[in-house]
C-alpha cells in the first residue's frame, strides 16, 4: 500500500464565498489517494508580534501544531494589491517564529492563485513563492497554477463547473503528489 501524505491547505482569503476556498474544496475532492488535504483555519490567528515569542497565544500554539503535523503544504491565494493577503503573510510569520523553530522548514509546498482577472493572481503567487523560498519549503516549480476568471467557475452551490479547470487541478494535484513523495523520500 502506498503512503498517504497529510497536506495542510492554507487559504489566503477569509471571505465566506471565497473563490480560493471553493478551489481548495474542489482540490480536496480531486486529489489523488496519496494526498489527504485538510483545511487549516487562519481566521483566528492574532497578528504576529515578537513579544509573543516568550509566551505564545493559544491560537499560535494550535496553528503551529497543525502545520508541524503536516507532511506538505498547499497554499491558495487571491491577489491583493499585487501581493498575497495579510492573513496569509501573518500565518507565514506566526509559523516561522520563535526564531529557529519554524514549522515550515523542509515541507514540500505548492501554490495556486486565482482571481477574477485574466492573470489569475500572478503577483500574489510570486510574492508567496518568494517567502516560501526563504522559509525553506521545497516548492513545486511546475506546473504553475494561475486561475483567472474565478467568478465564472462555480455554480450557486459552490461546485466547480468548468471541466478544463477540473482537469487542470487533477493534473496539478497529481504532479504535487509526485513532488511530495520525491521530496520526502530524499529527506528521510
Amino acid at each position: 500500500m502506498s503512503q498517504v501524505f497529510d497536506v495542510a491547505v492554507l487559504v489566503g482569503s477569509l471571505r465566506k464565498e471565497s473563490f480560493n476556498l471553493k478551489i481548495a474544496k474542489a482540490a480536496m475532492q480531486l486529489a489523488p489517494p496519496s494526498l489527504k488535504l485538510r483545511l487549516v483555519d487562519l481566521s483566528h490567528l492574532p497578528m504576529y508580534n515578537q513579544d509573543y515569542d516568550e509566551a505564545s497565544p493559544a491560537e499560535f500554539v494550535r496553528f503551529r501544531d497543525e502545520i508541524r503535523a503536516a507532511d506538505a503544504l498547499l497554499f491558495l491565494t487571491p491577489e491583493y494589491n499585487r501581493s498575497m493577503p495579510g492573513v496569509l503573510k501573518n500565518a507565514l510569520d506566526v509559523g516561522s517564529r520563535p526564531y529557529g523553530q519554524s514549522v515550515w522548514n523542509g515541507k514540500p509546498s505548492a501554490v495556486i492563485s486565482s482571481s477574477m482577472g485574466g492573470i489569475g493572481g500572478f503577483g500574489a503567487n510570486h510574492h508567496l513563492r518568494q517567502s516560501l523560498a526563504f522559509l525553506n519549503t521545497p516548492m513545486m516549480l511546475q506546473p504553475e497554477a494561475y486561475i483567472g476568471g474565478a467568478h465564472q467557475l462555480f455554480d450557486e452551490a459552490g461546485t466547480l463547473q468548468k471541466a478544463e479547470t477540473r482537469e487542470f487541478l487533477e493534473r496539478f494535484l497529481a504532479s504535487f503528489a509526485n513532488w511530495v513523495a520525491t521530496v520526502l523520500a530524499n529527506h528521510h
